[in-house]
């Protein structure tokens, strides 16, 4: 199985509408301790990967150029076509060995609403963790902070925000327990 040291949950400035773009890039790359150009030429890579990715036929290419991104993946995953992991901290997602992400599925890290937001929801990067044997179904979102246990399923079209326990099936909006203790073998 494959291990993965898993990052800390961080607080990140809310954003700041009213600077210039240029600004906004500088103090980016300053939190995360890289020059400007270096900042910028990754975040440039990462787009161009994220959308080869999201249109690529191959499984195998899909799961190497998300590597490629920042995304912790382990053995045997199946990433399905016109998925969106996020694009601002690939790097805060991990997917473990023989998990399985159906087409157009969104999985976020990271939560950074505008500042009048302040009292209601904090700015924040959170680890998403898919475990062993996952299953996420077509057109799901999976939200910061969330753990989706060993083996659990998410149907589709279903919006995770809380834990999903192992060997469960979770389902709707947002999505709740609708069975448990599966017989997995």
């Amino acid at each position: 199985m494959t291990q993965f040291k898993i990052r800390p949950a961080i607080e990140i400035p809310y954003f700041d509408h009213s600077g210039s773009l240029l600004k906004t890039i500088r103090n980016s790359a300053r939190r995360r301790g890289m020059s400007t150009l270096v900042f910028l030429l990754k975040k440039v890579v990462n787009i161009c990967l994220f959308r080869i990715t999201f249109f690529c036929p191959l499984n195998s290419l899909r799961i190497k150029f998300h590597k490629w991104r920042g995304v912790n993946i382990g053995k045997n995953v199946f990433i399905g076509m016109q998925c969106t992991i996020d694009n601002a901290y690939p790097e805060f997602i991990y997917i473990e060995d023989n998990a399985s992400i159906t087409a157009e599925c969104f999985i976020i890290a990271h939560s950074n609403p505008y500042g009048h937001f302040r009292n209601v929801t904090p700015a924040r990067v959170s680890p998403v963790i898919i475990k062993q044997g996952a299953w996420i179904c077509v057109r799901s979102l999976i939200l910061p902070g969330v753990t989706i246990g060993e083996n659990a399923i998410v149907s589709a079209g279903s919006t995770v925000a809380s834990d999903v326990p192992a060997c469960s099936i979770v389902s709707g909006n947002p999505a709740s327990i609708v069975a448990e203790k599966l017989p997995i073998t």
